[in-house]
């Protein structure tokens, strides 16, 4: 027990490479564990003249380098006999990752003060212990099938094991290859299991990798020396001196590469930080909103969706390529699954939005247009934006989307032809689609055109306009204007006072939205409530809307369309709240 609570409070995982020499039997060969406390004093901060600084660079916020240990002994130095790993005379060159005297390496995660620490074996006498069980478990009993593949076993004492064995080329070796594996190991069994298809996938492509430089090693050396004709033509000798007359070759030396270990180390470190932050723990105070609710079900109803598109999809294998002009799923490759053991240097950030905020928008177009439009979406009227420029209408979209709850939002982001309003609340429009008359005309829709701008400075004085926009000119027009000393929704009013306060930054505006949203689907809530359940008559809902400050007709009109943005698991609760027993009694 003592040794499992060491293990939980040092680490959260360890993944290591581990091989079965043919003299030793199975070995761990490298290792990586995360350190949540620091190191001990003098350890790793550069005591040693000429060791530490020269190897240190910057790898997605996880600082590498290579430092001598104080709490970590060479392998063969004095201190060897207590280290926990096996002592010289019982290693040989195929079960020896790190040199004598090597200091290890170590990178530090600056965003949350983690060390990744990698040597051959681990330091704590008990952890080593763990790695090795499951060193000599994932080489000997709990094999797969064919001896290679991914396989998990476990307990709550010894920790569960992620277990990955495979082969490399080895033309000095029986059979011409040598056996290998890589483990994960952790005492969280379920975080484990729900990280199988990522550990799966990323470990997959170092061994892959692995695999190919050694396959090129033993390629070239078979073209020069062939080594199955010779072993054929050579008499016949006694098994044991066979054995002992295969030299055990390093790793490096199988796939011809000095800073495997070192590459291996930042592989090991960025799967280890990487399998820590894919899943996180959300801790929700109270109920959940509904917009979390509506998110959600959008989630579960797109992996419904992505799980019968990949099921249709085997089926569609015959077809090359998409007919040109249908629309089909964008699927991105990261960029590590090509080379997780080289640098990744093809990466480019996201272009930055156009639109930054509302109240940057509100700067661009206008107060009056920008009224104009705010109470065409408070009201669920459509929006409609035609440009040359997607990107443009997609910042639009992503900023107004903000002032309506989650479900109350339907895009379509741009589209080669018009949509009816019943499908999208925001449509994005190239320019030469002709837009309806009747829309045109309409009180329940609102246009915004972009220009190409005709001369310099077009936006009102104080816009932090990005150069982007400079060469465009707005067109806010609708079949029913909304004048500017019309009263309009409370929220939006309140909205205005928000972005036109300069006290207040943007990251306040945005909060202050948060809670206007809140305060008004809970307005949303007593009124279904009220009427689509209990069926309230008309003068009760009058007297309701006044007393929720709502009885204006903007306000009214607001209600009903972000009444349609509740959750399903809102309205399904009152409706089986309805249908119950006690709820169908009479009032007394």
């Amino acid at each position: 027990m003592q040794a499992l609570c060491h293990l939980q409070s040092t680490m959260n995982a360890i993944v290591a490479l581990c091989h079965f020499c043919e003299l030793h039997g199975p070995r761990t060969l490298f290792c990586t564990e995360v350190l949540h406390a620091p190191l001990p004093q003098g350890a790793g901060n550069g005591d040693s003249p000429g060791q530490g600084e020269q190897a240190e660079e910057e790898e997605g916020g996880i600082q590498m380098s290579s430092r001598i240990r104080a709490h970590s002994p060479a392998e063969g130095t004095s201190a060897e006999s207590s280290s926990p790993g096996p002592k010289k005379s019982d290693m040989c060159e195929g079960c020896r990752s790190l040199a004598a005297g090597h200091p290890g390496y170590i990178s530090h995660d600056k965003e949350t003060s983690i060390k990744y620490v990698s040597h051959q074996h681990p330091n704590h006498p008990q952890l080593f212990s763990i790695v090795r069980q499951a060193c000599v478990r994932s080489l000997s009993c709990e094999v797969c099938p064919g001896r290679e593949g991914p396989i998990f076993f476990g307990d709550e004492q010894h920790g569960f094991v992620f277990s990955h064995t495979f082969f490399i080329k080895d033309s000095l070796a029986r059979g011409f290859q040598r056996w290998y594996s890589i483990i994960a190991i952790m005492m969280d069994r379920i975080y484990l299991i729900n990280s199988w298809p990522f550990l799966l996938g990323k470990i997959r492509g170092i061994i892959d990798e692995l695999q190919g430089k050694a396959l090129k090693v033993f390629e070239a050396e078979q073209f020069g020396c062939p080594q199955r004709a010779q072993r054929m033509n050579t008499a016949f000798t006694p098994f044991l001196h066979q054995r002992n007359g295969n030299a055990a070759r390093s790793l490096t030396s199988l796939t011809s590469d000095d800073n495997l270990w070192a590459c291996l180390h930042t592989s090991f470190a960025w799967l280890l930080k990487a399998c820590g932050s894919r899943l996180t723990e959300k801790l929700l105070e109270g109920a959940p909103t509904e917009d979390t609710l509506v998110q959600m079900e959008k989630l579960a109803d797109l992996e419904e969706e992505s799980e019968s598109w990949d099921n249709s999809e085997a089926e569609e294998e015959k077809a090359p390529a998409l007919p040109e002009g249908a629309e089909g799923r964008e699927l991105t490759k990261c960029p590590t699954d090509s080379s997780l053991l080289s640098d990744c240097g093809n990466w480019q950030p996201r272009k930055l939005s156009v639109f930054k905020s509302l109240r940057h928008m509100r700067q661009v177009l206008g107060a009056p247009s920008f009224r104009m439009l705010a109470w065409h979406v408070l009201m669920g009227n459509q929006v409609i934006w035609k440009s040359r420029d997607a990107a443009l209408v997609q910042s639009a979209f992503e900023v107004l989307r903000t002032m309506l709850p989650v479900g109350c939002v339907r895009i379509i982001p741009y589209s080669s032809q018009y949509e009816e309003a019943y499908r999208c609340n925001f449509l994005g429009l190239s320019p030469h689609v002709q837009i309806p008359s009747h829309v045109l005309s309409s009180e329940f829709a609102v246009v915004v055109e972009v220009h190409t701008a005709t001369r310099s400075a077009l936006h009102p004085v104080g816009c932090e306009d990005d150069q982007s926009l400079s060469k465009y000119e707005f067109v806010v027009t609708s079949g029913s204007p909304v004048a500017a000393d019309r009263v309009g929704p409370t929220i939006l009013n309140k909205v205005e006072a928000a972005l036109t306060n300069q006290n207040l930054s943007v990251d306040v505006v945005d909060q202050c939205l948060v809670c206007l949203k809140e305060e008004w689907m809970n307005k949303v809530k007593v009124l279904f409530k009220f009427t689509k359940v209990d069926s309230r008559p008309k003068e009760d809902t009058q007297k309701l809307l006044s007393i929720l400050g709502a009885s204006e007709e903007d306000n009214v009109k607001l209600l009903k369309f972000w009444m349609t943005g509740l959750s399903k698991t809102y309205k399904s609760h009152l409706m089986s709240t309805v249908r119950s027993p006690t709820a169908s009694e009479p009032r007394n």
